[in-house]
């Protein structure tokens, strides 16, 4: 349906740029027997997500490496190279001359998510908020140029790389009716309307993409918009969901969609595509809670089975090791209170148990992964 969305207005310079029709769409979502289907999944899938990280003896371990998960995929759909084991060697502070460059905007997307989620506790999602976090994930990196926390004075556009804005695949709202479509879109984050919290959420992204705010960035904030959202709404207790997986497994049909909805006017085909995917990615986070526990519960079993005096020490440093899965000796030792030697020796044992790797190669200043934990959050293919 044309125009249910907003509607492309020739603008002077000749090229047709794309006004948005407020939130919620007019006629309203029609929520047939898929779409209904959909959401029940979704909301099932994440209540068994919430609470299967209830049973984890510390939760927030496992929020650590998801969240890491969630930065290192938004970021690579917008070209990063960076990957989840770039991130952990860099804040090992053992970044080396062959890391990625990009590694920082990973670090930042992160930064930008925990700020985001300390400012949800005295701020409610906003357009405040968004600059905020806009600001946050563009700090001294690519893109840092590009009036950070500043929403855009200028037209943009998306298409590939030469394009112009004659032939441009989208060309966003001009600035003046951008700022009329944002505080559209807070009016409606903040309108206690009987929408489904998940139905409002894939509103919510797939309109922020569409008025693409900001001149760099768009693609990382709105995506983190979604995890704020849920956890706003209290969906999650915990940013547990890693939708930029699903995201960039079907990066076409994600653009695609996206692009139905402005020429089109298929909220539905984006909508049932959004909660496809958040049903698959929680499904799957939660399989991943529960060989989390019991990969722990398997090394805790070892560690005792063949340490015995030296288990206590070994045992707080394997917990450690789901916060902090790359480490060095002197980390190491930090951990366990045993001297240089004594640390190197505990460490060796569990390299010799299968539980840890070396992986530089080198005699000094190395560095060991848990790699039987980090096998658990590589995608299928990924070299180690």
């Amino acid at each position: 349906m044309p125009g249910r969305s907003g509607r492309y207005v020739l603008q002077a310079a000749g090229y047709r740029a794309f006004i948005p029709a407020p939130l919620p769409p007019q006629p309203a979502v029609r929520i047939d027997d898929e779409l209904l289907t959909l959401i029940s999944k979704a909301d099932r899938a994440l209540g068994r997500l919430d609470g299967s990280t209830e049973v984890l003896p510390d939760p927030d371990l496992f929020v650590f490496m998801y969240i890491r998960k969630e930065a290192v995929l938004s970021s690579q759909i917008e070209g990063t190279q960076a990957s989840l084991m770039d991130v952990l060697e860099f804040e090992a502070s053992a970044a080396t001359a062959t890391a990625p460059k990009d590694v920082g905007e990973v670090v930042n997307y992160l930064s930008a998510m925990n700020y985001g989620l300390d400012r949800l506790k005295v701020l409610p999602l906003s357009l405040r908020l968004i600059r905020e976090i806009h600001a946050k994930l563009l700090e001294g990196v690519r893109g840092g140029e590009r009036t950070p926390g500043e929403f855009r004075r200028s037209q943009n556009w998306i298409g590939p790389a030469g394009c112009t804005l004659q032939n441009a695949a989208f060309v966003p709202p001009p600035p003046g009716e951008m700022e009329t479509a944002l505080g559209d879109l807070e009016t409606f984050l903040h309108a206690d309307a009987p929408i489904p919290h998940l139905i409002k959420a894939g509103l919510a992204h797939a309109q922020f993409e569409t008025i693409h705010p900001f001149l760099d960035g768009n693609g990382r904030v709105g995506r983190l918009l979604i995890a704020f959202l849920m956890c706003q709404e209290n969906i999650l207790q915990r940013p547990l969901l890693y939708i930029s997986y699903y995201f960039k497994q079907h990066r076409t049909e994600y653009y695609d969609r996206l692009q139905a909805v402005r020429d089109d006017g298929d909220w539905e085909g984006w909508l049932k595509f959004f909660l496809r995917g958040v049903y698959e990615v929680a499904q799957e986070a939660t399989a991943t809670a529960r060989r989390v526990l019991n990969l722990r519960e398997e090394h805790r079993a070892a560690i005792q089975r063949e340490m015995r005096r030296g288990a206590a020490r070994a045992l707080r440093l394997l917990e450690s090791l789901f916060h902090q899965p790359i480490i060095s000796i002197s980390q190491a030792s930090a951990t366990t209170g045993l001297p240089f030697t004594g640390t190197t020796q505990l460490v060796l044992a569990l390299v010799g148990m299968g539980l840890l790797r070396e992986m530089t190669g080198r005699k000094r200043n190395r560095l060991f992964a848990y790699d039987p934990y980090l096998a658990l959050y590589r995608d299928p293919g990924e070299l180690a």
